[in-house]
């Protein structure tokens, strides 16, 4: 599994926690906890885990989800949610897809990147700093928020097996092991149109990663603390 972790609008303060599931799905917790981000020792039953900036979420076995951590836009506030498969987070938007493949999302809404509600036939989401993204069952996407830097212009994209977001790109992987992005490229996040044998993607802010079928890694985008420098990885 391929993770990429985010900093959050609230610079210049630092973001910096890890999140672990263990097998008896409880959670563990460490680094800056300024907004109790790291406040999940008394989850349990947890199947699934997602942070972002200043931000934890967990996906129950009971399709409920908790959150902990920094709450100005309403992220945290997923209370009320059932029968969630799956859940995606940004250090604006938390995003939950549902067992009958419609979508929920709270959070940062000033450019619409929770406006999910008419969405359906979903079978994966993913939130940027302020868009939301999500792959049809059909191989087609779908996106919505801000799009200032063209995140959302994923109309035309088919046959798609995956997507991921960074906080001004979309990415999304193709069954042939192509890759697309769309939005914002000032460091290189979404020249990814030379890979190929691509099996998985992440993305975060400024950084695009992807995982090939032989085993290794490549990345592009912001490599400031060598973020990028995957060319030794070997995951087999």
């Amino acid at each position: 599994m391929l993770a990429v972790g985010r900093t959050s609008p609230r610079s210049p303060q630092v973001a910096g926690h890890t999140v672990g599931l263990k097998y008896d799905g409880t959670v563990v917790a460490l680094g800056r906890n300024n907004d109790k981000q790291c406040n999940v020792g008394s989850w349990r039953d947890i199947t699934k885990i997602a942070a972002n900036g200043w931000l934890t979420v967990g996906l129950k076995s009971d399709g409920t989800v908790v959150a902990v951590g920094y709450n100005g836009a309403g992220q945290c506030n997923v209370g009320s949610w059932t029968n969630i498969t799956q859940i995606g987070s940004s250090e604006g938007i938390t995003v939950g897809l549902k067992s009958d493949r419609t979508v929920v999302a709270v959070g940062y809404d000033v450019y619409g990147g929770c406006n999910v509600g008419g969405w359906t036939d979903i079978t994966q989401v993913a939130s940027g700093g302020a868009h939301t993204v999500g792959l049809k069952s059909n191989g087609t996407v779908v996106a919505v928020g801000l799009d200032d830097d063209g995140q959302c212009d994923v109309d035309g994209w088919t046959n798609i097996t995956q997507v991921a977001a960074g906080k001004f790109h979309a990415v999304g992987l193709k069954y042939d092991g192509t890759v697309l992005a769309a939005g914002r490229n000032n460091d290189g996040q979404c020249n990814v149109g030379n890979w190929t044998g691509v099996t998985q993607i992440a993305a975060n802010g400024w950084l695009t990663v992807g995982l090939k079928s032989d085993g290794t890694v490549v990345a592009v985008g912001n490599n400031t603390y060598g973020q990028c420098d995957v060319g030794n990885w070997t995951l087999k």
